[in-house]
């Protein structure tokens, strides 16, 4: 590990059919920003990575090879449910939620405070992945148990 490490060293991995449209989206609709693009000869995006803060998401396309053997990533292959979903900590989840709808986000659960803490919502972006984003910071609370 080195000692100037500041990111997060968890990062999830999503497979879009349009990786290039889903990558315009995320970032116009969440608030993400595209860190490193790889293109194939055809211009079509084959890796990205997109930054929030100090979290990190990567994407590509959905497809074969021995990754895509493995693991389903896309929703609509699983009958519409996900396979995973990302919580994402923001400062203002009105304003966000907001953000996200302008842009045709599909609300799943609107925004709504938590028993734990904090409020929070869920939205499904146009292929169908679930994405949660709230102001509770598991973070600033000490680990029970």
């Amino acid at each position: 590990m080195t000692d100037n490490f500041t990111g997060s060293r968890l990062i999830s991995c999503l497979g879009y059919k349009d990786a290039d449209a889903a990558l315009e989206w995320l970032v116009r609709a969440f608030g993400f920003e595209a860190r490193a693009v790889y293109r194939n000869e055809a211009g079509k995006v084959v890796h990205a990575e997109l930054t929030f803060v100090n979290g990190m998401i990567m994407l590509g396309p959905d497809g074969g090879g021995e990754f895509g053997k493995m693991v389903m990533t896309l929703p609509e292959r699983a009958g519409g449910r996900c396979t995973q979903s990302i919580y994402v900590i923001v400062d203002n989840v009105d304003s966000h939620f907001a953000r996200a709808s302008a842009a045709g986000a599909e609300t799943v659960i609107a925004p709504r405070g938590e028993s734990y803490g904090g409020c929070s919502y869920s939205v499904r972006d146009p292929e169908g992945h679930t994405w949660s984003f709230g102001s509770y910071d598991p973070w600033a609370h000490p680990p029970i148990g």
